[in-house]
């Protein structure tokens, strides 16, 4: 027992902490998931955040002490994203054929996305700042805090927006398309990945190749098109 209380007071003090709980709770979260069957509920990033936050709570830990391990993770976060081009470049022959429509409902998608987020925190009464936090929701989460900050938002607060987000598309993308009847790979991959960014993708990618592949074709259209189009649009409606 004294053997596994200086291990935890050594990896607490220490930027292993964050690291290694990161790790471990995403580690276990994807068995269990796997052993499930990729059940939409049973996602790993869900359980991981649920894990980690208890972990923080019962154990006193400062985020900014467990992010200064986790940060490792977060520089991951672009080769990872890169990644994701490998299977467009596999369909590139489709994309270019599809090129127009796609750009079409990338940026309805974005417009849809974002608007509704400001004119329903408007409504509410919510704050100049907080808006321009929630505007730039279903892009990936690096980009949605730079997009944020230069709207004059918060970039914490924008992150926050942009997991809850990804997470709830990646909960229940499957039941809505199943229950609209969407049964083609492409627009289920394509439309996870405009409303849910990357966790929507990671989500798309596990279904079937053909999704990821459209997932993540969004999810970089959702990133290039809102850092150009968002801060002239809010600037347009002076927002």
């Amino acid at each position: 027992m004294s053997s596994f209380v200086e291990l935890w007071v050594y990896l607490s003090a220490t930027p292993l902490f964050g690291l290694t709980a990161t790790v471990s709770a995403y580690v276990l979260a994807q068995m269990m998931s796997h052993r499930l069957g990729h059940p939409p509920l049973a996602n790993p990033v869900l359980w991981t955040v649920l894990a980690l936050s208890l972990l923080l709570l019962l154990t006193g830990t400062s985020y900014p002490s467990y992010f200064s391990g986790a940060q490792f993770i977060h520089f991951l976060l672009g080769p990872a994203v890169v990644a994701l081009a490998w299977p467009m470049w596999q369909r590139r022959a489709q994309l270019r054929a599809r090129w127009v429509p796609l750009l079409l409902a990338a940026l309805t998608g974005g417009a849809v996305a974002a608007l509704s987020a400001v004119l329903i925190g408007h409504a509410l009464g919510l704050p100049r700042e907080v808006l321009a936090s929630l505007a730039p929701k279903s892009v990936t989460a690096p980009v949605a805090m730079g997009i944020a900050e230069r709207l004059g938002g918060i970039p914490a607060l924008a992150a926050v927006a942009a997991l809850i987000t990804g997470l709830t598309g990646a909960l229940t993308g499957k039941f809505l398309f199943d229950a609209l009847g969407v049964r083609s790979q492409a627009p289920r991959g394509f439309a996870l990945g405009t409303a849910a960014h990357g966790i929507g993708a990671a989500r798309a990618l596990q279904e079937h190749p053909e999704a990821g592949a459209y997932a993540g074709l969004a999810l970089g259209l959702q990133a290039l098109l809102a850092a150009l189009l968002l801060p002239l649009a809010a600037r347009w409606l002076a927002f």
